[in-house]
């Protein structure tokens, strides 16, 4: 070893001597409290809790992890947060985290992340039988993975708390959960380039309830039987992709009062409304699947300049429910599959020849009296369809789509189509 190198190796070992010595492990076993452990331990410490049940109320107030052996139930019994966090620099893991209070006006939750709490971890812990899963407020950097969390079942929507609820954060990470019987799955507001990614959200009020948030992603997300699917409201610069949305009892995706985002490759499929888009401006929607749906697309509120393309409309009872004074065009570049498009491909380019319009007067027809469908295939339909397009007094304003493809682009369409339709199960 050269002389310089080493010259400084003292001092390279008087920066990690300290760190070595202040590093332990502590552990608790059955009958043994936790919270003076904690209390004894020092930042950057684990404290292990060995598989048991363990009663009382925890305060983190210093960097340390606190990790579960072979899953140990810790009870908060019914009062306060069960775990509250007041550190940064804490990770939560292997806990089965439960029993908290009750009171939504001091939002009580299994584990309470607190302002100025950055770069907690929750990971693989399950928090049941909570009134809110997860508080997060103020505290940047968040990781919560692959959790279970399960509500109180038996409270009315309206008396539960949120699964995960962040309120003016950052960078959070919100990844492979399982969340349920819950107010609202993800209730998110005020939070910034954050992930959302491979969580399944079912059985409750709104998967995901979302507003005023910006830069985000959300991936591979599956939102089922719940009232809504995804509500993305007073947003802007969301990616929204690859997700599946079924069964809703409401909409599959809410898009409400967005700007600049890419709505991609989902499915929805099966939900009362499928799109529920209202106020939308400069978006792209394009690549996804629309199937089975009682409404395929509620438009509304003028929402205008956004590129609609190469999306599949498939056996949808009402393809496009649009309310507004003009034509609304989608698909002018590539255009859209819609399953109840008549039209022919002369030249077999892929695209009809004859544009879609959503709203026509046969469609009109249909809605009115859903018996008409026997006869859509029938030249006097047809006939009826090429008149109401020669005169635009008998047209109502919609959806125009001047290049309709002619085939579907997703080529498992039909095992969606046979996804049960929404249930009276209590979300």
């Amino acid at each position: 070893m050269k002389a310089p190198a080493l010259r400084r190796l003292p001092a390279l070992l008087a920066l990690l001597l300290p760190l070595a010595l202040q590093a332990a492990t502590w552990t608790v076993r059955p009958g043994e409290a936790i919270q003076p452990v904690i209390d004894r331990a020092a930042a950057g410490d684990v404290v292990q809790v060995e598989r048991g049940r363990y009663a009382g109320n925890l305060l983190i107030d210093k960097p340390l992890t606190l990790r579960g052996l072979r899953r140990p139930t810790l009870s908060g019994g019914m009062q306060g947060d069960t775990i509250r966090v007041t550190a940064p620099d804490v990770t939560i893991e292997g806990l089965i985290v439960r029993d908290s209070g009750d009171s939504l006006l001091k939002q009580n939750a299994g584990i309470y992340i607190t302002p100025g709490s950055h770069r907690a971890a929750v990971l693989r812990c399950d928090l049941v039988y909570n009134l809110f899963g997860l508080w997060i407020q103020k505290a940047d950097d968040v990781r919560v993975e692959h959790n279970l969390i399960v509500g109180k079942r038996e409270y009315g929507s309206a008396q539960r708390g949120n699964g995960v609820q962040l309120y003016d954060t950052k960078g959070a990470r919100i990844i492979g959960n399982h969340i349920s019987f819950v107010r609202d799955a993800l209730y998110v507001d005020v939070s910034h380039h954050a992930v959302f990614r491979g969580n399944r959200l079912h059985h409750s009020r709104y998967g995901t309830h979302y507003m005023n948030s910006y830069h985000n992603l959300w991936e591979d997300n599956d939102s089922y039987r719940n009232r809504g699917g995804l509500a993305l409201m007073e947003v802007r610069d969301q990616v929204v992709r690859n997700n599946r949305a079924w069964g809703n009892s409401d909409h599959g995706i809410m898009l409400r009062t967005l700007q600049d985002s890419v709505i991609e490759n989902n499915v929805v499929a099966g939900n009362a409304r499928g799109f529920f888009i209202y106020d939308v401006e400069y978006a792209q929607l394009k690549g996804n699947l629309v199937v089975n749906n009682q409404v395929g697309v509620h438009l509304s509120a003028g929402s205008t300049r956004n590129q609609v393309e190469g999306n599949d409309f498939v056996a949808n009872r009402e393809q496009v429910r649009y309310v507004g004074a003009r034509d609304e065009t989608w698909g002018a570049g590539s255009g859209n599959y819609w399953s109840n498009y008549l039209g022919w491909d002369r030249d077999g380019n892929g695209h009809g020849d004859v544009r879609y319009e959503a709203n026509d007067l046969v469609d009109r027809l249909v809605w009115r009296h859903p018996a008409a469908r026997l006869l859509l295939a029938s030249p006097a339909v047809q006939a009826l369809r090429l008149v109401s397009q020669q005169f635009p007094l008998l047209r109502a304003p919609g959806v125009v789509d001047p290049k309709p493809r002619m085939r579907a682009s997703h080529p498992n369409w039909n095992e969606w189509n046979a996804k049960p339709s929404p249930s009276s199960t209590e979300p």
